[in-house]
């Protein structure tokens, strides 16, 4: 452990590995953001915490079995001449529920939300934790397969996970309450949720998406959208003036 503190590509490896994890987890910050939109106002907060304390858990647990990570790569059937792996068939299954989730919350928000239409769903504390515990093992998966890849030592994987874990804490509540407190950023991250579970399927099937691909386009989607609300704030700003 002492020599880990005092070589500096150990704590390169922190630093870039720490950096990377933030980024993969936006993905769970989001997903967090719209299940728990669902539940009671008292509630979401408990179900943030209990959604990023899972996911923290889990990224340990599957840390500490890296040999078994290892051999979920592995095929164990092969169909049309292509292996299948437990690691595909995961990834499969999270990129599908990614896909539904995020039609079906699309569908809600443009025919549940009109004036005069039904009041939008809600889920049961129970439910939402049982969604954020399927994709946590998806993005946990991913996640602990980028650590093994980018760094050699149990001790700076542990430690990255932890740090990126705490930044999302910090960063869940604003994140979320801007989400759904703009109905059109809620639709990007709608979009961004879909684009992820067709990267999930795509990988399943062995045909990888880089996802720096997929981040720069909701980045520069997301620049788009803040300058509209800049715009639309501007407009407000000077209605209300000449009003």
């Amino acid at each position: 452990m002492l020599a880990l503190l005092s070589d500096p590509n150990a704590w390169i490896s922190l630093l870039t590995l720490t950096a990377l994890e933030i980024v993969l987890g936006i993905d769970n910050i989001i997903f967090l953001a719209i299940v728990c939109s669902k539940l009671p106002a008292e509630q979401q907060d408990k179900a943030r915490r209990i959604g990023l304390a899972l996911a923290l858990i889990m990224r340990i647990g599957l840390l500490a079995s890296i040999a078994w990570i290892v051999s979920l790569s592995a095929p164990i059937v092969t169909i049309f001449g292509q292996g299948i792996s437990w690691r595909d068939l995961i990834l499969f299954g999270g990129g599908l529920f990614l896909i539904v989730k995020g039609t079906m919350e699309t569908h809600h928000m443009m025919e549940g939300h009109g004036e005069g239409g039904p009041a939008p769903k809600t889920t049961t504390f129970t439910a939402a934790i049982g969604q954020i515990v399927v994709l946590d093992l998806v993005f946990s998966l991913d996640s602990v397969i980028t650590a093994v890849g980018m760094a050699d030592h149990l001790p700076v994987m542990i430690a990255a996970v932890v740090l990126a874990m705490i930044v999302m804490l910090f960063a869940s509540k604003p994140v979320g309450d801007f989400v759904n407190a703009h109905p059109t950023v809620k639709m990007l991250a709608l979009s961004f949720l879909l684009l992820v579970g067709v990267a999930l399927v795509a990988d399943a099937a062995h045909f990888h998406i880089p996802r720096g691909y997929l981040y720069f386009a909701i980045a520069f989607s997301a620049g788009v959208e803040t300058l509209n609300l800049i715009a639309a704030k501007r407009r407000k700003r000077a209605a209300a003036t000449q009003g």
